[in-house]
């Protein structure tokens, strides 16, 4: 298909390419404004991007919209599509664009004229009778939209500020061909039925109240969850020669403008005053253990020093980005910190990669390696981020896994390595991160003493696994369905009488499974069995032990497994091997 690049120029591309991706999609938002123009003549027009997965429109309308008028906009879409409009590009300089735009009564795309630089292009696309402000890509001609759908509706703020008019986001998504958008759709819908918040609430793990949006409550299942998880990085990060260490929430200004947060970060963070003087809520746990590095004096021989920190830290998000445990405005970050020489730095580098690949590996994720470059917004020499750069590159290259550059994207202190896992529907999360750091360090002056008797600067590494614990647990509740492994099982056996004539047995059997170590529980009501195993299927339970009169005689059980079914009579003894061997394997 023929693009209409940002420049102007004409290229070839396709929808396999990430260009042509987006200007498919920006065309099909050009198209869907479009047929908001026709339809509802007074609306406004805001901004309308192509995102990863499809498109949004924000539009301020007179009355409100409803999900019932997304069909009869599709409606005339679709005419739009058949028309067959060209697309065409042109200039315009400052006063003709604020003229055009103020002529159609489009207050947002004046204000973002008068926004932009004055040195800038003022581009603007038009299809038939519609003309929006516009940099482009876009395809040639409205007839390439062959299959497309409006997916939902949404508040947004304008500029996504809340200080701004809330205005209707449609959110939708297009494809070449019908047979791509209904797999898109089917993929869709599977994930609304995995929805975090959704299983969240129905299996007891965690709730969002409106008296601490975005401050999440997680409820007694949810803890048993987000405790196994920390046990297990416990685990690991021991035998990895990690210390433990826990530093506090409330730090003073000074400290965070020697780190460059409070100059790079200020409106992420919140503050407060304490006698007299600006503190801040921390939203990251690195100047914590820069402190604890320094409080005595370290030898080369020590090194590298691995020191971790379930931190729990706070970060201002606008309230129209919070989504359930995805983004949060408080969370656990898994973080440490590896104090090391200029010769640790590649096999430092080498043994986190290693430790984040055995901690996906066993969710069942795949991943993909990214190295983030200098940011615009950064401090530190040239020559610094270019050895930093160059060791991560030296370290990804070792590793052996192919990984992609994504350029100007690092922290404002050193670039990173990102790990993208991909969970059971395909889709990529963020999460892992390794980044390293020659600025930290001298800003807090840390120091050890070399094997020349000298003082040096020790290079940092900032590393996470899980990233946010609570946002993992997020990713991992839909890549599971809610259905986890055994052992992460908040209930791993629910015991079912099948009357309460065998209640007591049915506690004797739970207390054998809590004495070997399992998570169980009894469902002691006086509901048929049948409804008893529909509602411990629906809490996703892994195993069911339904117990009866012969059961009780034999001291064996009748087994069924959540996604098997039944697996007959054994006796508890032999049950317990059964469990034991399958938690083994984990």
């Amino acid at each position: 298909m023929k693009v209409i690049l940002k420049d102007g120029q004409i290229s070839d591309c396709s929808f396999e390419d990430a260009l042509g991706r987006e200007a498919f999609r920006h065309t099909t938002s050009h198209v869907l404004a479009q047929a908001v123009k026709r339809l509802y003549p007074t609306a406004k027009l805001a901004i309308g991007p192509a995102i990863e997965d499809g498109f949004y429109y924000d539009f301020e309308f007179e009355t409100p919209l409803s999900t019932d008028d997304l069909g009869k906009i599709e409606n005339e879409m679709r005419k739009i599509v058949k028309e067959g409009l060209p697309l065409q590009r042109s200039t315009l300089d400052r006063a003709q664009a604020v003229e055009l735009m103020t002529a159609r009564n489009e207050p947002y795309k004046v204000e973002l004229i008068h926004d932009l630089p004055e040195d800038a292009e003022l581009s603007f696309f038009q299809q038939g009778d519609f003309i929006d402000l516009c940099a482009g890509p876009h395809v040639s001609n409205t007839s390439v939209i062959k299959a497309f759908k409006l997916t939902s509706l949404a508040g947004a703020y304008w500029r996504g500020s809340e200080k701004n008019r809330m205005l209707t986001r449609i959110y939708g998504t297009s494809f070449p061909k019908a047979a791509d958008l209904e797999a898109y759709l089917k993929r869709i819908e599977e994930a609304r039925l995995r929805d975090h918040r959704k299983l969240g609430r129905e299996l007891g793990l965690f709730a969002m109240m409106d008296e601490g949006p975005g401050f999440p409550f997680f409820l007694p299942k949810g803890m048993i969850l987000k405790n196994l998880l920390v046990d297990y990085w416990r685990k690991l990060h021991t035998r990895e020669g990690y210390v433990e260490i826990s530093t506090p929430i409330l730090l003073n200004r000074e400290l965070w403008e020697t780190s460059g947060h409070w100059d790079h970060y200020r409106e992420n963070m919140y503050t407060t005053v304490i006698d007299d003087m600006d503190f801040a809520v921390k939203p990251m746990n690195c100047p914590g253990g820069m402190l604890v590095y320094k409080l005595q004096p370290h030898s080369y021989r020590e090194l590298p020093i691995r020191m971790g920190e379930l931190g729990l830290v706070h970060r201002h998000e606008l309230s129209g980005a919070l989504h359930g445990l995805m983004r949060v405005r408080c969370f656990t970050q898994d973080d440490a910190h590896i104090f090391m020489t200029p010769d640790q730095i590649t096999q430092e580098i080498l043994g986190v990669a290693r430790l984040i690949d055995e901690v996906y590996s066993k969710f069942g994720f795949t991943y993909h390696l990214e190295l983030s470059t200098r940011p615009e917004n950064s401090i530190g020499s040239d020559e610094d981020w270019n050895m930093a750069t160059d060791r991560l590159r030296k370290a990804l290259d070792e590793n052996g896994r192919a990984y992609t550059v994504n350029e100007g994207d690092g922290a404002f202190y050193g670039p990173k390595i990102d790990f993208h896992l991909e969970d059971s529907l395909g889709r990529t999360w963020q999460c892992g991160t390794i980044q390293l750091d020659f600025q930290m360090p001298q800003r807090f002056e840390l120091e050890y003493v070399g094997e020349d008797g000298q003082k040096h600067r020790p290079i940092m590494i900032h590393r996470v696994v899980f990233g946010s614990i609570e946002r993992f647990i997020g990713i991992l509740i839909e890549h599971y369905a809610g259905k986890f492994p055994l052992w992460l099982s908040p209930v791993q056996v629910k015991v079912l009488p099948i009357s309460e004539k065998f209640s007591d047995y049915a506690k004797q059997v739970v207390q054998r499974l809590t004495q070997a170590g399992l998570r169980c529980e009894a469902d002691l009501r006086s509901d048929k069995i049948g409804y008893k195993i529909r509602e411990a299927q629906m809490e996703k339970v892994p195993y069911m032990l339904v117990v009866g009169q012969k059961e009780a005689d034999s001291g064996s059980v009748a087994v069924r497994r959540r996604d098997e079914g039944d697996l007959g009579a054994m006796p508890l003894d032999a049950f317990l091997d059964k469990v034991a061997q399958e938690l083994a394997q984990n």
